[in-house]
């Protein structure tokens, strides 16, 4: 599992950083401490009854996969392994969605995985973060922490995003699409 977002303290509660707060939220039920690994945060963790890892990149969005490509070959594993968390301007805050696979669409973190990986092939788990009409500075907007009014629904959105890798893994893309796509917080 690799949660998308930008390191460090400014970015920590930023909408761009959904993703990394969903890996946290796995890390904690696992009670998994992770160590950093050159480029990355990992943590070896048993999730969905078998072992997983856990994969927060210390490079910025539009970097990020070169250091998750590296983290999954270095334990043996390939795209068709990769559950990748990430957040969505596309989706209203609190909803999720959980594909199979596809395209980037548009988004910059998913535009690198697909580049460094060489294929669309991979599970990701989709966290809305808008909330009404999109503003014209769009990277301002995923940038800027959340407000507190809607650190409640976040925090229960990356939960369900958790939820969500867990039956993904569990029972499988088909039931994990039609238990948390329609849902929404």
């Amino acid at each position: 599992m690799a949660g998308l977002g930008n390191p460090g303290e400014r970015y920590r509660r930023t909408r761009h950083n959904a993703g990394l707060m969903a890996v946290d939220v796995l890390a904690a039920r696992a009670r998994a401490a992770g160590r950093v690994d050159g480029d990355v945060w990992v943590a070896e963790v048993a999730l969905g009854g078998g072992p997983a890892l856990l994969v927060k990149p210390l490079a910025f969005m539009n970097a990020s996969g070169p250091p998750v490509a590296r983290a999954l070959a270095a334990h043996g594993g390939s795209p068709a392994d990769l559950v990748v968390l990430v957040d969505d301007v596309a989706l209203e805050l609190g909803t999720i969605r959980v594909r199979e696979r596809g395209s980037h669409g548009g988004h910059n973190g998913l535009r690198s995985l697909v580049e460094t990986l060489g294929t669309e092939d991979f599970a990701r788990v989709r966290i809305g973060v808008r909330r009404g009409d999109l503003p014209e500075d769009l990277a301002g907007y995923v940038l800027d922490d959340f407000p507190p009014e809607e650190v409640l629904v976040v925090q229960e959105a990356v939960g369900l995003a958790a939820d969500a890798v867990l039956c993904l893994l569990e029972e499988g893309p088909a039931a994990a699409m039609n238990r948390f796509n329609a849902r929404r917080l």
